[in-house]
């Protein structure tokens, strides 16, 4: 029996793109074990949410994460509409849906090219991330943002589409639904592609369900569970689409679920702008949120992501939470890279697409005999951290 070798990967890396700790136990160059340890990115925008008022909370919480702000931005209004029983107009629920998809199709075209790179199929890289301007383009276009569009607001959105930002964004998801059928070929054809990721990073169908893995990461492994179909907000319930699926289990049984949302995602988009209700876009809301709690659920391009909002009838809300999709599909990916070797690392990783900045929180722990309510400023946080002193 060879002897066992302990490999730590992070927090700094460049295998990875934000701070992460993996710990491997290898046996030879398979993986035996690993452990993973989340807390370096200190962000504290829980927190800071419950200092600010609604409207400001919106813009911050938005900037959450760059690649899906409107996931964040619509499930914060969502849930304050809640509380305020406020009803958005059909107009408003068609337009968030179609920046949403917009969006959708922009992260899978991102994480296709950094999966392509990270197994050395740069050409699939290039191709992805060139198509990806096309979405950022029509993101401009409609909402006069290429990141953190700023389209949405309490009762409705901030900004109509005219006919013509319409025939443009019709024009350019055809371009988009052309260019994706390569990717399609590529993952069910392609013999180099499929040899490199068939049966790499295995997560079982029940395996799946019991460790609560959500969007492409479960849907890869034959999981028929999608938030915009099995709880439909905005106009989901009005639009026809499939939900896609894989029983492979497998990166590539993910890749082939993230390519197929490409393509119904398109006709979503398409859907929504050839049948886009005439009317307002935007209703009026009282200007003080009443005491209550809701809670919203959103069908990130990674999976369901859940927001938390209580009100206490001030123009602060009392708490708000975020449970990022990243938090769920980490519990999963241990037993991904459980027998697996250590050169399929980077792409069992990728392969759930993993966006930190999302899921890390900022968390205190009470400690015996600290004086209640102290609180740290930064100066004494940075002295701390210097003098390496617990909190």
């Amino acid at each position: 029996m060879s002897e066992r070798l302990t490999l730590p990967i992070g927090p700094q890396h460049p295998l990875l793109k934000e701070p992460v700790h993996f710990r491997f136990t290898l046996d030879g160059e398979t993986i035996v074990d690993a452990d993973i340890r989340l807390g370096y990115n200190h962000r504290g925008i829980e927190k800071a949410a419950e200092e600010r008022t609604y409207i400001q909370d919106l813009y911050m919480i938005e900037r959450i994460c760059g690649i899906c702000s409107h996931t964040h931005a619509t499930n914060f209004v969502q849930a304050v509409e809640k509380i305020l029983n406020v009803e958005i107009p059909p107009r408003a629920k068609f337009l968030r849906t179609v920046v949403a998809e917009l969006e959708r199709i922009h992260s899978h075209l991102l994480w296709l090219g950094v999966a392509g790179h990270e197994i050395g199929f740069d050409t699939l890289f290039m191709v992805s991330w060139r198509d990806r301007e096309i979405v950022m383009d029509l993101l401009e276009i409609i909402t006069g943002n290429r990141v953190n569009y700023g389209m949405n607001t309490f009762g409705g959105v901030r900004k109509d589409m005219t006919q013509e930002e319409i025939d443009q964004t019709l024009k350019g998801i055809k371009t988009l639904e052309e260019r994706t059928n390569y990717y399609a070929k590529v993952a069910t054809e392609e013999t180099t592609f499929i040899a490199r990721v068939s049966g790499v990073g295995y997560l079982p169908h029940d395996i799946a369900l019991s460790y609560c893995a959500v969007g492409p990461t479960a849907r890869g492994s034959g999981v028929t569970y999608d938030v915009r179909k099995d709880l439909p907000y905005a106009a989901y319930d009005q639009i026809p689409f499939q939900v896609i699926t894989s029983d492979k289990g497998d990166v590539l049984g993910r890749t082939i679920v993230r390519v197929g949302e490409i393509i119904e995602s398109v006709r979503i988009i398409r859907y929504a702008l050839e049948n886009l209700p005439e009317g307002p876009i935007v209703t009026r809301v009282p200007r003080k949120v009443p005491k209550g709690e809701a809670t919203s659920r959103y069908e990130a391009p990674r999976g369901e992501c859940i927001h938390f909002v209580r009100s206490n009838g001030t123009e602060i809300p009392d708490r708000v939470k975020v449970r990022a999709p990243t938090m769920a599909n980490l519990m999963s990916i241990r037993h991904c890279l459980l027998n697996q070797q250590v050169a399929d690392i980077p792409i069992i990783i990728a392969a759930i697409d993993p966006c930190l900045s999302c899921t890390d929180r900022l968390i205190l722990l009470e400690q015996v005999g600290k004086k209640e309510g102290e609180i740290l400023t930064w100066e004494e946080l940075r002295r701390r951290s210097i003098a390496k002193k617990p909190l």
